[in-house]
């Protein structure tokens, strides 16, 4: 028994070891008749768990309209956003549609399909707030929150120098501490935040204002998110984007979710 169970803890520690450079090997090798998706689940609208534990959100609709279209059987895992990548690259899962923006920073480690939607950043302060605007000067000294590993984090950290940007591993988490007054002001995707503003548990705020995407830290849009040298999976996925914005497929998940052209231009 001692043999079996140090036969296998040197089997976990080699696999774990050979990580993404195995990963990528076999990536080369498969036919993809079946993918596994990696997604937060705790970012509405795009993802997230319902009461029932289920998985749903535009993230997660366009992820199985893209498995269809591909004739492949897709099953869904969740992830902690600040172990994403990290996770991918282990193969834990195939595929990342969690929202991931394409930024140069990140194709230095993993590839991306390309762009399945794009939507500007935006500012939320509570309605009662002395902050009139969203710019350098009005937001100097005050406290700024963010979802960590993000790039609405780190063009914060750009746009808004003097401010005290606070990261939190999750989006509710910001959410409470504005609606509680430990922060100033909030950054996130424009819809992510409108979402919330539509609820009961955003009544105490408002959206101060978009901004600008720039597109040196939000990239060209967001993608789907693959290991390196996964050129097969890549291509499939990037020919069914293209098949389902064609078919209207793509049109009739959004019209679910938002009232404007989510994928940008």
């Amino acid at each position: 028994m001692r043999f079996t169970r140090t036969l296998a803890l040197a089997t976990a520690v080699a696999a774990l070891l050979a990580g993404p450079a195995a990963a990528q090997e076999s990536d080369a090798d498969k036919d993809w008749s079946t993918v596994v998706i990696g997604t937060e689940g705790a970012y509405p609208p795009f993802n997230f768990l319902d009461a029932a534990g289920e998985l749903k959100g535009f993230d997660v609709d366009i992820a199985k309209a893209l498995c269809a279209q591909m004739e492949v059987e897709c099953t869904f895992v969740t992830q902690d956003w600040d172990g994403m990548i990290p996770a991918l690259q282990n193969g834990n899962f195939d595929a990342l549609v969690a929202s991931m923006s394409i930024t140069p920073e990140r194709q230095e480690q993993i590839d991306f399909s390309d762009k399945y939607y794009q939507t500007p950043p935006a500012i939320a302060v509570p309605k009662d707030s002395d902050i009139t605007e969203a710019t350098a000067e009005a937001l100097s000294g005050k406290a700024i929150g963010a979802q960590t590993a993000t790039t609405h984090a780190q063009a914060a950290e750009a746009l808004f120098p003097d401010a005290d940007i606070r990261r939190y591993p999750t989006a509710e988490e910001y959410k409470l501490d504005i609606e509680s007054g430990r922060v100033d002001a909030v950054m996130d995707d424009v819809v992510v935040l409108s979402e919330w503003l539509d609820s009961e548990a955003g009544a105490c705020c408002k959206i101060l204002g978009t901004l600008p995407a720039d597109p040196a830290i939000y990239g060209s849009g967001v993608g789907i998110g693959l290991r390196k040298g996964n050129e097969k999976l890549k291509g499939m996925f990037n020919e069914a984007i293209a098949a389902i914005r064609e078919n209207g497929t793509y049109k009739t998940i959004q019209d679910q979710y938002f009232d404007f052209d989510v994928y940008g231009e």
